[in-house]
């Protein structure tokens, strides 16, 4: 069951199954646990499940085929020199520049409506 540790349930589960990976308890072409396996183990939404998965795909650590399922994909070189920590600490700030992005939009915005109701002279 994914924790709460402030850090999102399809991360923590993406980086169970990335330990998994590099401690070699999965390997290139062995099949990840379905949407339904990570909801049930995890007691987690299909969304979050998906999530997990996608965030495998993009990271290049799971190759999906439709109606077949995710595998664990060949390790690319650049990806075996990292170590644990470090793709940790370099996904999360790839999420705080996402929420820092965000915020400047919404400032952005508010700035605008500001600027909206301000009377003219």
């Amino acid at each position: 069951m994914a924790e709460f540790t402030g850090r999102a349930a399809y991360l923590q589960i993406a980086d169970e199954i990335k330990r998994q990976i590099h401690d070699r308890k999965l390997s290139p072409g062995d099949k990840i646990p379905s949407e339904a396996t990570l909801m049930k183990d995890h007691n987690v939404s299909r969304t979050v499940a998906r999530q997990a998965i996608s965030r495998l795909r993009e990271d290049g650590f799971v190759i999906s085929h439709q109606g077949k399922g995710s595998f664990v994909a060949a390790p690319s070189e650049d990806r075996e020199r990292r170590s644990p920590e470090f793709t940790q600490i370099t996904e999360h700030l790839d999420e705080v520049l996402r929420d820092v992005r965000q915020l400047a939009a919404r400032m952005d915005h508010l700035e605008e409506l500001v600027r909206q109701q301000k009377p003219k002279p």
